[in-house]
């Protein structure tokens, strides 16, 4: 069967190696040069399972007002004439409650075991190397204010199943010696010892070549510019070169849009609509001066709501979320706050330990839902046409599941896991090819 991925970050390229586990033939369609060019390209580098809470809880509403003024906010929301946004808001104050938030968590703690067993999987068949650390994510925190928060929020985790360990001052040092020089303004934390973390878009692109070794076809630099649908399936999707301008239909047996925070323009021609909205965010990658005194144990900062990993002989510190549409603009002022406030928090927490010379810095957009929790299935208008998309913050954390579970959904099987999937999935039938069907 041909099969047609929309898409190559880490969920498009996940899903394009699980179909091919499955024998079929797979077209990795992406507008950049290469793989995990976009979302992928610089996040967090966690994959943080047990660190999986939606951002839409109790105390939300009130902390985003709060932010709402500052530009070095966590979570920073401009409000703009957009439908969608407005739609996106309107929907996340629905899910601001206890009940929502205690089953949105169910659920994205089901994904994230479900997606760290098949990384685990697919790193010891493959041997795909990306600068893997498996030491767990030790969140810290600054006040007793906030530690009190952290260890009602681990006590929650914990009736998930979720191993979130609380920590007092002298174990946060314990398990992370290089926050010494930062000891006086830790209060304690919260560890979780299956987490790990690594760069995302080095796998990601080890398993693009991989797809590649194993038959898959990849037009990269190609401009996705529609789908066409015939009856009740869809016959071709439309594709641009962006070198020769030259525009083509490709047809196939099935198509997977993983096209992140473009997904939902994608699919409204069709009359589907996906409640996503980009979450712009941020990230600085720093050589380090002094290796031997940066962290290795990948953090979460409480105070600044930031991810700090370390990448070999490089830091990168990431974070924060704007809800501003499809900006990418890293030279506005806003951006340059955001930027100047991650290096700057870092250089608080670890002083001289980095080059602040060479900033590298990046930004993205996440594909979020007022859930946190993303779309996987068949498309509700098009027999053939498959859904992967909305991961948010958690695309690296439920990649590997996200493309195993939508090529086992396509094969007519469900994924061994407690997951509200998108579409009828539980009765569809297995897609076929259109000489057999």
């Amino acid at each position: 069967m041909k099969v047609v991925v929309l898409g190559a970050g880490i969920i498009g390229i996940s899903t394009a190696w699980y179909l091919l586990e499955q024998g079929h033939e797979v077209t990795v369609v992406d507008r950049q040069d290469d793989a995990a060019l976009e979302t992928s390209f610089a996040n967090g580098a966690q994959i943080s399972v047990c660190f999986c809470e939606p951002w839409a809880n109790a105390g939300a509403p009130f902390k985003v007002a709060k932010w709402l003024l500052r530009d070095d906010s966590p979570l920073l929301f401009r409000p703009r004439l957009d439908p969608a946004q407005w739609r996106w808001g309107l929907s996340f104050l629905t899910q601001c409650t206890t009940a929502a938030f205690e089953r949105n968590v169910e659920s994205l703690v089901q994904l994230g075991r479900y997606s760290h067993a098949s990384l685990k999987a697919l790193v010891n068949e493959t041997g795909i190397e990306y600068d893997r650390i498996e030491r767990g994510i030790l969140h810290f925190f600054s006040s007793q204010e906030d530690f009190d928060n952290g260890v009602a929020a681990a006590e929650i985790m914990r009736s998930h199943g979720v191993d979130r360990r609380v920590l007092d001052h002298d174990q946060v040092l314990e398990i992370e010696p290089a926050l010494a020089g930062f000891q006086g303004r830790v209060y304690g934390g919260t560890y979780t010892p299956s987490d790990e973390s690594g760069d995302a878009r080095v796998f990601t692109q080890k398993l693009a070549r991989l797809c590649a070794e194993r038959g898959a076809t990849f037009l990269y630099g190609h401009d996705v510019l529609g789908l066409e649908r015939q009856g009740q399936s869809i016959s071709s999707v439309q594709i641009r070169s962006r070198a020769t301008g030259r525009a083509e239909a490709l047809k196939a047996d099935a198509f997977v849009t993983a096209m992140a925070s473009y997904t939902p323009a994608l699919l409204k021609p069709l009359g589907e609509f996906l409640n996503i909205y980009p979450a712009k965010g941020y990230s600085a990658t720093l050589k380090l001066k002094k290796p031997e005194a940066a962290s290795v144990v990948s953090l979460l900062d409480d105070t600044r709501k930031i991810a700090i990993s370390r990448l070999g002989d490089s830091i990168r510190i990431a974070g924060t979320a704007e809800l501003s549409g499809f900006d990418l603009n890293l030279n506005s002022a806003t951006a340059k706050v955001r930027c100047d406030a991650l290096v700057r928090r870092y250089e608080e927490l670890f002083p001289g330990v980095a080059d602040l010379s060479e900033r590298n810095y990046w930004t993205g957009l996440r594909p979020s839902t007022p859930t946190n929790i993303p779309y996987i299935g068949r498309s509700k208008k098009a027999s053939n046409l498959w859904i992967n998309a909305g991961h948010g913050t958690l695309g690296w954390t439920h990649g590997a599941g996200s493309g195993r579970a939508l090529a086992e959904l396509m094969a007519g099987r469900r994924p061994e896991m407690d997951f509200g999937f998108y579409g009828d999935v539980q009765t569809a039938a297995p897609i076929r090819s259109m000489a057999t069907a």
